[in-house]
């Protein structure tokens, strides 16, 4: 089985405000929140979940992207600090478990009613081309 991998903005952080010397940025919080509940979900055969310094998205609150070799790589924007790391360990499961990687976009949706979502198709190697 291939390696799922959820990529979390670690420097992601809605509020204009500059952050106190004890404040974490939205990213970093939702990044410990997925740590925490991952290890009751999945075996680190299944998930990796890889910080990443900053994503390009810094206006639009945190940002998740899952990806995996032949799968299509989904880009989640705006999410919701406190609510969404549940929701993306189920959108996960459903990614890990189906072959072509698809997710319902209506099971997304109500599990993250208030992301933008983006689907990347899979690159596709021609094994036979020279």
């Amino acid at each position: 089985m291939n390696k799922h991998t959820l990529f979390v903005c670690k420097s992601c952080h809605r509020s204009s405000e500059k952050l106190s010397e004890n404040q974490l940025p939205d990213g970093t919080r939702l990044l410990e929140q997925l740590n925490t509940l991952s290890t009751e979900k999945f075996s680190l055969s299944q998930l990796e979940i890889q910080p990443v310094g900053c994503m390009w998205a810094c206006s639009h609150g945190c940002v998740a992207a899952i990806s995996s070799q032949g799968k299509p790589t989904y880009l989640l924007v705006d999410l919701p600090t406190d609510e969404s790391a549940a929701g993306l360990l189920e959108i996960m499961q459903m990614y890990i478990y189906n072959n072509k990687g698809t997710i319902n976009y209506k099971k997304l949706k109500e599990l993250l009613k208030c992301a933008t979502f983006i689907q990347v198709p899979p690159v596709v190697v021609d094994e036979n081309a020279e």
